[in-house]
């Protein structure tokens, strides 16, 4: 028999209560009551949020940004969710990722772009974000859901598919991608977002989509969509027995080294590190994000490790018996192509919170937060230290490197032109223990990895997993926001300011203050060096008119980049050597503004050698002398390169 009872009779009726507002509004309003909590502490997640406005979110996010900024200041307080206009949407992006990163993923921004080149403009800030496991919410606007006006301006048409927008192209770089076609969908796509956003081994740029129409729409929500919502970070355990196994395989070592990454700086686990090597005598090694995870003069301190090493450290890696790997990823800069561990009978064991790191290289693979796996094998290694002569002889090579060191930062002739490893040294002389270095690409990031002396675990920001160009000025940003209280010294060259020099706008526009130490070597440094490696002769790499033969062979280009960032509105100090140089330093730590000190260099004059390896291929076969001669080159690094996994039975 069929029921002819009111279906409502048979269901509890939802009496929650409504909010009614847009789809932008609502996101704003969820946004601005999101936190974190980590070991008790507990943070606002979203600082504010990023934004270049256009006819895709113009009426939809910038005016929900609008509303409750006004709302905010009427009520006397501060906005819950911030705006900032930044100048390039990409820069944007690394604005944001250089904040998160500082704050050691606890915080981060949202950004915002309108249709089409604006929020295509994202894509590489979101492959930053994603390679460097950095959060950040990204919300790029979307043509019509409803397709009334299609196709409107900057819609991309494909005859074989009607609901793919140029959005699309972000999902291979997100860790989270959801486009909004209905408001009733938006609750799903942010708790999505948030839920990646907040997991350290999923995180990376979240993106949610939402077309021009829908985010102007309104709806009724339910209240407890605003509520505050905290998330937790967590800490994964190891397991006791996975312990046990790399505690007997670490006590079985005669000549043990640990690689330190970024993993270790985000866990909060330097303090772990440095009780557990202090005890222990086991050397460490850092990657790019790994440096600063024990200060350069710590004992057991060997600097960086791999392509852009130290001596010491890559000495020490050749030979370990045990690699211990902390939150690394093992990118090939870290392991040399993986030409570093050349031990025949290394074993590795690997900590990471993220079972795909955890795996690398093969051995003992724990899944555990940092911290919590250093703690538990200190207790387990409590009757273990490396041999006295181990211990004298990373204690000699640390050394010798520093030594090294000294030697390229000596200036004999205050008044005498710098090079590029002379303006690192007084940069890192003048500035102080707690200040902070930013970089991304070029050839300073490698020179820096090798001799900047990091005295504080968050004094040293180089982006490195994607080396991106452009990201300096605009990470620099970012890290100053972060972290008010630091001097930001961003490191850049003359082809990498290139890029996206017009964020300097936006420091001006936000005061916020960074020293800018923009190196003029008048071509791209590091390729130019890699090219001549190559055999290719510096080809294409100089800023050089056309010769009389067509080549890029000419005068070099009367490029003043010095007056380009005065028009930009900082201060500009122009110098010439050492002693202007510091006098410079000196004017921009006072200054409660952003200054550029403009120097030129000879890029020529490099960095002390690594003694390790890069594998970029070389042309098997060339009618160039140059060539041909490194590729017999590239065949004697081959040789030693070893396969990505070593043998489980450890």
């Amino acid at each position: 028999m069929v029921s002819t009872a009111p279906i409502s009779a048979n269901k509890t009726e939802n009496t929650e209560d409504t909010v009614h507002l847009t789809v932008s509004q609502a996101v704003v309003k969820f946004l601005a009551n999101q936190y974190v909590e980590r070991d008790g502490t507990r943070t606002k997640f979203f600082a504010g949020a990023f934004g270049i406005f256009g006819h895709g979110n113009v009426a939809g996010l910038g005016q929900a940004l609008l509303q409750a900024e006004i709302d905010a200041v009427e009520g006397g307080n501060e906005p819950e969710l911030p705006y900032v206009l930044g100048r390039n949407e990409q820069a944007m992006v690394h604005s944001a990722v250089a904040y998160t990163r500082q704050k050691d993923r606890m915080q981060t921004w949202a950004v915002t772009a309108s249709v089409g080149p604006g929020s295509t403009n994202m894509l590489t800030g979101a492959a930053l974000a994603t390679i460097n496991r950095l959060p950040v919410l990204l919300l790029p606007a979307d043509t019509f859901a409803t397709r009334v006006s299609a196709p409107v301006l900057q819609e991309l048409e494909l005859p074989s598919s009607g609901d793919v927008t140029v959005n699309d192209a972000f999902k291979p770089l997100s860790r989270y991608f959801d486009r909004v076609w209905r408001p009733e969908q938006l609750p799903g796509a942010l708790l999505g977002a948030m839920r990646v956003l907040t997991d350290p081994v999923e995180t990376g740029a979240a993106t949610v989509a939402i077309p021009q129409d829908v985010q102007a729409e309104a709806f009724d929500w339910p209240e407890s969509l605003f509520a505050p919502r905290t998330w937790h970070i967590a800490r994964p355990l190891p397991e006791k027995s996975v312990i046990a196994r790399a505690a007997e395989v670490i006590r079985s070592a005669q000549k043990p080294m640990i690689v330190a990454g970024g993993g270790v700086i985000y866990s909060g686990a330097t303090a772990a590190l440095a009780s557990f090597v202090s005890k222990t005598g086991i050397p460490v090694g850092q990657s790019q994000a790994g440096k600063g995870a024990v200060p350069y003069d710590h004992p057991q301190s060997v600097g960086a490790v791999g392509s852009t090493g130290t001596t010491a450290a890559n000495a020490l890696a050749t030979e370990a018996d045990v690699i211990i790997g902390i939150g690394t990823r093992y990118s090939d800069f870290t392991s040399a192509s993986r030409t570093a561990f050349n031990n025949p009978d290394v074993r590795f064991v690997n900590i990471n919170v993220a079972s795909i790191d955890s795996v690398k290289q093969g051995g003992i693979s724990v899944v555990s937060d940092a911290r919590e796996a250093l703690e538990a094998l200190e207790a387990e290694l409590a009757d273990y230290e490396v041999p006295a002569d181990y211990r004298t002889l990373v204690s000699n090579l640390a050394t010798q490197w520093d030594a090294t060191v000294s030697s390229v930062y000596k200036i004999e002739d205050p008044t005498a032109p710098l090079n590029q490893n002379q303006v690192i040294g007084l940069a890192n002389t003048l500035s102080d223990p707690d200040d902070v270095v930013v970089c991304a690409a070029g050839s300073m990031p490698g020179d820096l990895h090798k001799l900047w002396r990091t005295r504080d675990s968050k004094g040293y920001h180089v982006e490195y997993g994607f080396s991106c160009m452009g990201y300096e000025i605009a990470g620099g940003i970012g890290a100053k926001m972060a972290e008010p209280d630091r001097d930001v010294f961003v490191m850049v060259g003359d082809g990498s300011y290139l890029m996206m020099a017009t964020e300097l706008v936006t420091a001006v526009q936000e005061g916020v203050k960074i020293i800018v130490i923009l190196v003029q070597n008048h071509g791209f440094a590091s390729i130019g060096s890699l090219s001549e490696s190559l055999g290719s002769q510096r080809f294409g790499t100089d800023y050089r008119y056309r010769g009389e033969q067509g080549r890029l062979d000419g005068e070099i280009l009367p490029v003043d980049l010095a007056a380009n960032a005065a028009s930009l509105g900082v201060e500009v100090v122009r110098v010439e050597n050492g002693a202007e140089f510091t006098d410079a330093v000196k004017i921009a730590k006072a200054s409660q503004t952003s200054t550029v000190i403009h120097v030129e260099t000879d890029p020529l004059v490099g960095a002390p050698d690594s003694e390790s390896w890069w594998d970029v291929p070389v042309s098997a076969t060339s009618t160039l002398e140059s060539t041909r001669s490194a590729y017999a080159t590239y065949e004697k690094w081959k040789k030693i390169q070893r396969p990505f996994l070593r043998p489980s039975g450890n």
